[in-house]
């Protein structure tokens, strides 16, 4: 058996992923959205509510279903990197990513050897995706460099240009937050709107693919008709609440 990636697959046919979002250290609601249907699924470690334990559990749950397992480290630190692979992890966001430096060591910390510095010892992976894995790995595995501050903006052709990233994955409400103004997702303001435009424009020059977070169904495929290779439905949390206050209001009305 051989490592395989759908979202590798789903862009060498020229369609766009859907991505979820796992928040919950719960794997009752991993699994309900490893069976939605979803093209990929990301447990996040930064601003979900996951340690490494929580989401090696996730990363177990979502492959009772067909969605490519991705994950969301903390902060830019090789030794989260490479547990997270090592667990199974066939595609990393790394927030913050704001020099080239940055993402060069992104890169590094993600790949072995000769291409980069990853230890080797695939725990779980080589379970999950085959004896073949070592072999596979660095053409496989997918690296989003996160672009959400003006100094990212700033240094964009030089991190568009790093060997071996895969792409870009915009943070909205952290870009604009950066930019002065209100932090939110599906942004309207036509300056954070130029700046996300500009970011996918020049990575595609680049020949890398770009991601970006989204909320309603409606902005995700407005992202898509605009040349998005990968657009996240909100997470997990946010769908719960929202469905959740959605039956108590239609009840009470």
């Amino acid at each position: 058996m051989r490592l395989k990636n759908k979202v590798r697959e789903l862009w060498a046919e020229d369609k766009a992923v859907v991505n979820g979002w796992l928040s919950i250290p719960s794997t009752v609601t991993a699994e309900i959205n490893a069976r939605a249907g979803f093209d990929s699924l990301t447990v996040d470690l930064q601003h979900g509510l996951n340690d490494y334990q929580s989401a090696l559990s996730l990363l177990q749950a979502i492959s009772i279903g067909d969605s490519t397992p991705l994950a969301r480290v903390p902060w830019l630190e090789p030794g989260i990197v490479g547990k997270l692979l090592d667990a199974g992890a066939v595609g990393l966001i790394c927030p913050m990513i704001n020099t080239p430096k940055e993402a060069e060591a992104f890169v590094r910390y993600a790949r072995y050897a000769p291409d980069g510095e990853r230890s080797f010892g695939p725990t779980r992976a080589v379970f999950e995706h085959g004896a073949g894995y070592a072999n596979d790995a660095n053409r496989q595995i997918v690296t989003l460099a996160m672009i959400e501050t003006t100094r990212a903006l700033e240094n964009l052709n030089a991190i568009v240009s790093t060997p071996g990233l895969t792409g870009v994955y915009i943070g909205p409400s952290d870009l604009s937050l950066s930019m002065g103004y209100t932090p939110k997702l599906d942004q309207d303001e036509p300056a954070v709107v130029g700046a996300i435009e500009r970011i996918l424009t020049t990575a595609k020059d680049a020949g890398l693919r770009a991601g970006i977070h989204c909320l309603a169904p409606s902005y995700a495929k407005k992202m898509i008709a605009l040349g998005f290779d990968l657009v996240t439905l909100g997470n997990d949390i946010r769908i719960l609440a929202t469905a959740t206050a959605s039956v108590i209001e239609e009840t009470r009305r």
